[in-house]
């Protein structure tokens, strides 16, 4: 008998494309949710390996808050198109516009918070009953948790004490009218996970995951790009650096680390050595209280 034995990253590749013929052979209407963020792309790999040559059996779907990093919408457009999907982008400033939201004003004035009532709404526009996201358990502690199938009621919200057991990789996919699922199919992962398999798999990534020289500003202790709708506070001054950035998000909120690693290899040596999660290094809106990401994802956040 010839004895096979799968090697970590092939295990969770495994995992990862059992849960999303699972979810297509369950939900009627599901999306991916598609930022051009690294495990987004990741996302857009495994589906095509669980389901080309045919077309993959959902959208894209994109909250964009139009204070996005330009390589980043860049990369997003062109993938899509590579690919042949349907991109479907939700704007936070048609949210603004139709008096959905309020938009921030001042320095600190960020619309990452407003993305919540956009997804909703196109949510509920498009009646997606299964929304595909990047999210992993190493990330943030209220990531840590979510269900692979995260159940959201009709309202769109998230209760971390009602979520279903998932004893031996069995999902219990059944929905009320109004429900819908966020699946995540790489929460097994971890950043040196991602990193590793688009190493592997030799996936083309925005380039501000590399090492670059860019216009900054520093707050707060963290670095920010800057941007148009930038605006300083009394003291701050802009200046450049060589820097990269660990995730994307948000202009306002998502910070720059100083790096000089200007390859794949030199990411996973410089991510293997972190002792720092990439959003508690880099992403402000997880830092207004201890239970930040938690009272969003309550919310319908991602």
């Amino acid at each position: 008998m010839i004895s096979y034995q799968l090697s970590h990253l092939g295990a969770l590749e495994a995992e990862a494309i059992h849960i999303l013929r699972e979810m297509a052979a369950e939900r009627e209407r599901p999306c991916l949710l598609f930022s051009g963020g690294k495990d987004s792309i990741v996302l857009l790999r495994l589906a095509e390996k669980a389901f080309r040559p045919a077309r993959f059996p959902f959208p894209f779907l994109h909250v964009d808050t139009g204070h996005n990093f330009p390589e980043v919408i860049e990369y997003r457009d062109r993938r899509a198109q590579q690919l042949g999907e349907r991109l479907i982008v939700a704007r936070v400033e048609d949210s603004i516009a139709s008096g959905r939201v309020v938009e921030e004003k001042g320095p600190r004035a960020s619309r990452n918070r407003l993305q919540t009532t956009t997804l909703l709404d196109a949510i509920e526009a498009h009646q997606f009953d299964a929304c595909i996201g990047g999210a992993r358990r190493d990330e943030e502690r209220a990531r840590a948790k979510e269900r692979i199938f995260s159940h959201r009621d009709e309202f769109g919200q998230w209760d971390p004490k009602n979520q279903r057991p998932e004893l031996w990789s069995l999902y219990n996919t059944r929905l009320r009218k109004g429900e819908h699922f966020r699946v995540f199919p790489i929460s097994n992962w971890t950043e040196l996970d991602v990193w590793s398999y688009i190493q592997r798999e030799k996936i083309d990534l925005p380039s501000i995951y590399f090492s670059h020289r860019r216009t900054v500003y520093r707050r707060d202790g963290m670095l920010y790009a800057t941007a148009p709708f930038t605006e300083l506070l009394p003291g701050e001054s802009t200046f450049e650096e060589t820097v990269r950035f660990r995730t994307v998000g948000d202009m306002s909120c998502t910070g720059a680390v100083m790096s000089d690693a200007s390859t794949i290899e030199q990411v996973i040596e410089e991510v293997a050595a972190s002792r720092v999660t990439e959003r508690g290094a880099t992403r402000a809106d997880d830092r207004f209280t201890e239970a930040a990401m938690e009272d969003r994802k309550k919310e319908g956040y991602f």
